[in-house]
């Protein structure tokens, strides 16, 4: 297939495009992790739960966004 026919496909949105990919050796970029340890005093840990638990998340899930959005906005600065 042309790239400007699976463009055309793609854009339409009318049909499934995963059988025109080779996703057999996809990576997602930028995805490794690194296991890392933070201690933080004991109020901050209360006060991460109890705003996790406020939205329906886990602890580290809101550290991971409020982490990624500071440092999405300090680069845009």
């Amino acid at each position: 297939m042309k790239a400007k026919d699976f463009e055309k496909k793609f854009d339409q949105g009318k049909e499934d495009i995963i059988d025109d990919l080779d996703v057999s050796s996809m990576r997602r970029t930028n995805r490794d992790q690194k296991r890392i340890n933070v201690d933080f005093p004991l109020w901050v840990v209360d006060s991460l739960d109890r705003e996790a638990a406020r939205i329906g998340v886990t602890r580290q899930s809101i550290i991971k966004v409020w982490l990624v959005e500071r440092l999405q906005s300090e680069s845009a600065n």
